[in-house]
């Protein structure tokens, strides 16, 4: 995606990665290539990825930050060591992903609800491409260290949000404590 959420999520990364180079893959081109400009300025080696295929398969961290209906990401494009992050396709009738991208890949989920609510795992779950038993751990599990997350530097870690309003309560809070001590000096 190159939307308003895509925006802000290489400056994410960067706050806890050493990210340097992205590319940007977006079904409207024009709007890529803005988000690519705004990321160079910003510091980014960013460039234009015209093949998803080829951008997925040469990325460490695949991000989607869409609105489809349909896959864009394939799991046959994976490769070991990736990160799969999907923070679009919110909805039980949307998806970012097709069924083989949770197959032998650990998964981790940002609420209990995310099953339910994501076509993304709605429809791996049907199919039994993911058994609810390969859902390893929700983000508090993760950051409250009750599960390690990866395993070892092969494993195909994939993380489906779907956006919870503890989530918006956390980052509203670091906001406003930022705000507030940067006031105080």
């Amino acid at each position: 995606g190159a939307g308003r959420i895509a925006a802000v999520l290489a400056h994410a990364y960067r706050a806890v990665r050493p990210i340097r180079r992205v590319r940007v893959w977006n079904r409207n081109a024009t709007r890529a290539r803005l988000l690519v400009e705004r990321l160079s300025a910003d510091g980014f080696e960013a460039a234009l990825a015209t093949d998803l295929e080829q951008a997925v398969r040469a990325s460490d961290i695949v991000t989607c930050a869409t609105l489809s209906t349909q896959p864009l990401v394939r799991g046959q494009w994976l490769q070991p060591g990736q990160h799969l992050d999907l923070i679009g396709a919110f909805a039980p009738h949307m998806r970012e992903t097709d069924d083989e991208c949770f197959r032998d890949t650990s998964v981790f989920v940002d609420c209990a609800e995310a099953p339910l609510k994501a076509g993304d795992l709605v429809f791996p779950l049907a199919s039994g491409a993911l058994a609810p038993s390969g859902i390893r751990a929700r983000l508090e599990d993760l950051c409250r260290g009750r599960h390690p997350g990866r395993a070892n530097g092969h494993e195909i870690t994939v993380f489906k949000s779907v956006g919870s309003a503890l989530e918006d309560l956390a980052a509203g809070m670091l906001a406003y404590e930022g705000a507030a001590g940067s006031a105080d000096r």
